[in-house]
């Protein structure tokens, strides 16, 4: 079980990273393109502004970069090793898995790249209360 508090909790559960109670995301995962990334202003718990400058998630591109060629050693190791296919074969696969993850990479490496920043504050709701 993951508890809250961590970053690992924040980053699974789609939560603030810094009070692990509001929703990153203002929708869940869809097929969407103009919804995939869509993040609320600020955390609706804590009142944290997600986007703290601009352009600050153009540095989650870095992130997703490492995720897709995560993703493709681990398709191709698996299609070529397991299954026993071609290389053409192996190419193809990686291409639809990629294709069928992009929302899912897209939103992790932004969590991820929040999460690099920003950390968990258990008395963040009761400091924005205070403001």
């Amino acid at each position: 079980m993951i508890r809250k508090g961590t970053k690992l909790y924040s980053v699974l559960k789609g939560k603030c990273p810094r009070c692990n109670e509001g929703e990153f995301f203002k929708y869940n995962i869809t097929i969407n393109p103009k919804k995939i990334t869509q993040l609320h202003d600020n955390c609706p718990s804590c009142n944290l502004k997600y986007m703290m400058e601009p352009s600050f998630f153009f540095g989650a591109m870095y992130v997703n970069y490492g995720l897709s060629v995560a993703l493709f050693v681990a398709v191709f190791i698996i299609s070529k090793m397991i299954f026993g296919l071609t290389i053409l074969q192996s190419f193809i696969s990686i291409i639809i898995v990629s294709l069928l993850l992009i929302p899912f990479t897209l939103r992790l490496s932004r969590i991820i790249w929040i999460n690099m920043f920003i950390s968990y504050n258990k008395k963040a709701k009761e400091l924005q209360s205070e403001r």
